[in-house]
């Protein structure tokens, strides 16, 4: 039996125990706040519901001690971790002896002995790649899948929490590749070639090109003036009567052209063509909404997440009407968060520490815990940053804990969870994560000693890289 095989079968004795459970049980579901964290908790309730169960959920963004002692005084019998769980196993099995705990997460784990009331399913228990091949909601998706095959139809929402957890590179690997055709057979996603940018279906095109930052146009990226001549000199017309055009205005002749243009411009990159490459279009969203694309929904689940309107983003998922426009407003706050974050970045006099390899922003209160992880994600795609720098940030919650982020400009091979173990080990914190995207939270009374524990470690590591 191949590991894959080892999974599915994790999965199939989970849903068949679950199946046992009471349908007079309320089921407690407690699941991640982020774009894969709000895709898990939708695809498992939009289960329960077909299988006439009822549910309680809630959202958290760490998963510590008080959260699950608070969960043991709870009326609920059956609980279920989506997303979130594997990390935390110790405290699990602590305070929820006497619940039946299921486990449906993807994060590495902490440790692979979980008890007798609990059901753990994760990828790493069978040696598949949790943190590429698949994600929380694709695990809980094959759960859904497992305990009844018409939860098929859900299969689009698990791919929207894998792009969230940046699984989709030009395509998928593994699990999540057999889920898209789940996708592709349900009706639900339809996969074209076209140029990977955000802003296609809601954008002017210009805009479009200007803010291409994840794959920089050169001479065009930033440049609103550029990206406009760029347009004309191509022959293709900006505008569209009284407005402006956007990129799925376009004639097949002129996206060909245009896509050929911007390659070219990109030789001098590491991979020119990497700007075109697979696009995920969600059928049954409207064609000017950004939950058309399925990167750009995925932005918008992580906007509410962070933004503390999980249910907005749940309810999106669902297909509520008004849980939609309620998102997608959430993601216009999100955009101004973000870019209140970058403004402080750039301007800081102070809580900024660069050291070789690596560097430290200490936002303190400036920015929300809830966006830090954004801001080092989005400036380790920036460009601006030397390749292979580890990007540590943080900030304070109001509950005296500081959240810890930790993320690689460019795209080095580094072991971020293993980094971030050991710099949290020594202020006794709770790390978390994936091999290269994780975090911590520490008492915000220690910042200083992590600090200086993150200095030490991180130069070793700059250190071994370059001996490497």
């Amino acid at each position: 039996m191949d590991k894959y095989a080892r999974f599915q079968e994790l999965v199939n004795s989970a849903a068949q125990d679950f199946s046992k459970t009471s349908k007079n049980e309320i089921i407690r579901v407690v699941s991640h706040l982020d774009a894969d964290g709000l895709s898990s908790a939708a695809v498992l309730i939009k289960a329960l519901s077909s299988d006439n169960r009822k549910y309680s959920l809630s959202t958290v963004h760490q998963l510590d001690e008080d959260e699950v002692r608070q969960l043991s005084f709870e009326p609920y019998a059956c609980v279920f971790f989506t997303d979130i769980g594997s990390g935390q196993l110790s405290l699990i099995k602590k305070h929820l002896k006497g619940k039946k705990v299921f486990i449906l997460d993807h994060h590495q784990l902490e440790e692979t002995d979980g008890g007798s009331n609990i059901v753990h399913v994760n990828p790493h228990l069978a040696g598949v790649n949790g943190s590429r091949e698949v994600s929380g909601s694709g695990v809980t998706y094959l759960f859904a899948k497992a305990l009844n095959a018409a939860n098929v139809n859900l299969a689009h929402i698990a791919l929207l929490g894998a792009m969230g957890d940046m699984q989709e590179n030009s395509g998928f690997e593994k699990l999540n590749a057999q889920i898209l055709e789940d996708a592709k057979e349900s009706g639900k996603i339809k996969v074209i070639t076209g140029l990977r940018v955000f802003g296609a279906h809601t954008r002017p095109l210009h805009k479009v090109i200007e803010r291409s930052s994840e794959h920089p146009i050169p001479g065009i990226t930033g440049s609103e003036s550029a990206s406009l001549m760029f347009l004309q000199h191509l022959g293709i017309n900006p505008r569209n009567g009284e407005g402006w055009k956007k990129l799925t205005d376009l004639t097949d002749e002129e996206l060909q052209k245009l896509a050929t243009a911007i390659i070219v411009r990109r030789l001098d990159q590491e991979k020119p063509e990497a700007i075109l490459g697979p696009v995920y279009i969600l059928q049954n969203e409207k064609k000017d909404s950004p939950l058309k694309d399925a990167k750009e929904f995925s932005s918008v689940l992580n906007a509410c997440g962070r933004l503390g309107k999980a249910s907005a983003g749940i309810g999106a998922l669902l297909g509520h009407s008004g849980s939609k426009e309620q998102a997608i407003k959430t993601l216009r706050s999100y955009k101004r968060h973000i870019a209140n974050a970058l403004t402080w970045y750039k301007t800081a006099k102070k809580g900024i520490i660069k050291g070789k390899g690596y560097i430290i922003i200490n936002a303190e209160e400036n920015i929300m815990p809830t966006i830090i992880g954004t801001l080092a994600s989005m400036l380790s795609k920036s460009g601006e940053i030397e390749e292979g720098s580890i990007i540590l940030s943080m900030a304070q919650t109001d509950k005296d804990k500081t959240k810890v982020s930790i993320r690689i400009s460019g795209n080095k091979d580094v072991n971020l969870k293993e980094i971030i173990n050991k710099i949290t080990i020594t202020v006794n914190g709770m790390a978390g994560g994936h091999h290269q995207a994780a975090g911590a939270l520490i008492d915000t009374a220690r910042e200083t000693e992590f600090i200086e524990a993150a200095k030490r470690i991180l130069e070793m590591q700059a250190m071994e890289e370059k001996v490497a």
